[in-house]
Parts: structure tokens; sequence; C-alpha cells
């Protein structure tokens, strides 16, 4: 089947850490172009970090520029699994995280109209 799972989400406290994954099930993963979104409480959905099919030129959103790293590791056989290693947490980080993938291309998005799959979204939550 299909999808995308992400996992890693939790509560953390300011200056903390977090790493997000997401399982990217289907071998069409492995020449996608992939990112992750985070929507806060009454806010729109928001572009995280974005990265092209083999991980390279990895694309950072001001707010976390220099805090997140972005990954993507393929395997021809069974999907990709991306990663957004989040250090120096804020409050304002708070928010649902949502992995995407854009099946059709393998160049970095920034935006969420190119994408096709999205995950069912993560919690984190920062503490002050």
């Amino acid at each position: 089947q299909v999808q995308l799972v992400e996992s890693g989400g939790g509560l953390v406290q300011t200056g903390g850490s977090l790493r997000l994954s997401c399982v990217a099930s289907g071998r069409i993963f492995v020449t996608s172009a992939m990112g992750w979104f985070r929507q806060a409480p009454g806010k729109e959905r928001e572009f995280v970090a974005g990265i092209s099919w083999n991980g390279d030129n990895p694309y950072y959103a001001n707010p976390v520029k220099g805090r997140f790293t972005i990954s993507k590791d393929n395997d021809e056989n069974t999907g990709s699994t991306l990663y957004l290693q989040m250090s120096s947490l804020k409050p304002e980080d708070t928010a649902v995280y949502y992995c995407a993938a854009d099946v059709d291309s393998s160049v970095v998005f920034t935006t969420a109209a190119p994408c096709d799959y999205w995950g069912q979204g993560t919690q984190v939550t920062v503490s002050s």
C-alpha cells in the first residue's frame, strides 16, 4: 500500500530536540521529492523543509533555517524514509507536522501545490 506514515512527535521543552520520521511505503517515493509542512492551531499549513529525490538540495523556511535538518534515505525495493531533525526548539514550533511527496517530480518543492501524498501528521509541542 502506498502511504506516508509519520512518527517521532512529542512534548519537549524549549531548547530541546526531536527527530521526526516519515516512512514512505512504495517504490514511487524513491524518485520523489519530499518535504515537511506544519500547521499550528488557528493557522494555515506552512512549508518547513524540502529535499530532492536523492537527498540533495535541502531547502528550509526561514523560521527553521539553522535549527532543522531534513534528510532522505532510499531503498529501491520498499520506498523511502524522510527525516526531520529539529534542534533548539521554540514554543512557536508547536504544530502538527506533516510529510508530503511530489511523485511527479524529483526536484525540491517549497509549496504544498505539487504534493500528491500526505501523511496523517504527528504532533510536536514545545513547552516554554
